[in-house]
Formats: C-alpha cells, sequence, structure tokens
C-alpha cells in the first residue's frame, strides 16, 4: 500500500464538483484525510472566476497509470472537456501528486507533480494535511517547503466547507 496524495480544484460549481469528487474517492479508495478547503484566485487563467482547492491523503495498492486513469474518468464524468486551452474554466480537476515515495516517470505520469513547490493553492494544503511527510525529491518536510514559500501573487483563503457532516474549513474572520 502506498500513500497518495491528490489535488482538487474546481471553479465552476465548486462546492456540488469538490463534494462529489470527495464522496467518489471515499467510495472507492475508504479512509481519507482532507484538508481544508481554500479559494484561490485563478493562477494562468484569463477567466476570473475563482477556484475551490484541496489536497486529499489515501492509501492504495493501485497502479500510478490505474490512479491516473481513475482521476480522468472522473473529470469527465463531471463535465470534463478533452481538447480545450489548458487554462479554461474546469468543473472538476484531479492531479496525483504523490504515489508513495516513487520519483520520475511512471506510467506517464511525472511522480512528485512539480506543481507542489510551485504553486500556494497546492502546498499549503499540502503541509497542513501532511506536515512532517517529506517530499520525494528534496527530502525536505512538506512544513519546512510552505515556510520559505513567497507567494506574493497566490492569493488564497480558508473557505466554510462541510462534507458528510464533517466541518473541513472555515472561513477566517
Amino acid at each position: 500500500m502506498a500513500r497518495v496524495t491528490v489535488s482538487i480544484g474546481s471553479n465552476i460549481e465548486r462546492e456540488h464538483h469538490v463534494l462529489a469528487c470527495l464522496d467518489a474517492l471515499a467510495e472507492t479508495f475508504g479512509r481519507l484525510a482532507v484538508s481544508r478547503v481554500f479559494e484561490s484566485e485563478p493562477v494562468g487563467f484569463e477567466d476570473g472566476r475563482n477556484f475551490y482547492n484541496l489536497v486529499v491523503a489515501f492509501e492504495s495498492e493501485r497502479s500510478v497509470g490505474e490512479l491516473q486513469a481513475w482521476c480522468k474518468r472522473l473529470e469527465f464524468a463531471h463535465g470534463r472537456l478533452k481538447g480545450v486551452p489548458k487554462f479554461s474554466p474546469r468543473t472538476l480537476d484531479i492531479d496525483l501528486l504523490t504515489v508513495g515515495a516513487l520519483s520520475g516517470r511512471h506510467d506517464g505520469v511525472a511522480l512528485p507533480r512539480g506543481e507542489i513547490l510551485h504553486h500556494a493553492f497546492v502546498l499549503q494544503p499540502m503541509a497542513e494535511l501532511l506536515p512532517e511527510a517529506r517530499h520525494p525529491l528534496t527530502g525536505e518536510t512538506y512544513r519546512d517547503h510552505w515556510a520559505r514559500f513567497e507567494a506574493d501573487e497566490q492569493r488564497l483563503w480558508p473557505v466554510d466547507f462541510t462534507w458528510q457532516g464533517r466541518r473541513l474549513s472555515r472561513a477566517e474572520e
């Protein structure tokens, strides 16, 4: 069994799609560890709709290719379209971040995902969820990476969010 981490993002019907994704992950993989849910300004997108972003961890014996295929099937089941520009609004975006300590290309997927260390909307929830876990390439903890991160242009903030009766996050007052 390997610990798998995924990032989840949505900027179309955000709450609906994030809830549906969490339900599908729990149904398929069982117990989930879930970060707070953050609202973030889009990075690189011309459409200015804000995203909801979070990170989820779970245990799985599936291969990287099987995990990637599962994520893509769920995205498409929720209206994600093939062939649209990269920075288009999206109902659901699920990215494999890590699969155990794997690094390099596996089944066509680069691990760990580069966005972990470059985007606040991935690193902050990752650092909060798994602060003592170590990045497979740097060997440093996610907490340490977040402590050094300069997020000048990547604003994000926690939002009120409940899943299956469990408060995942609260908006800061």
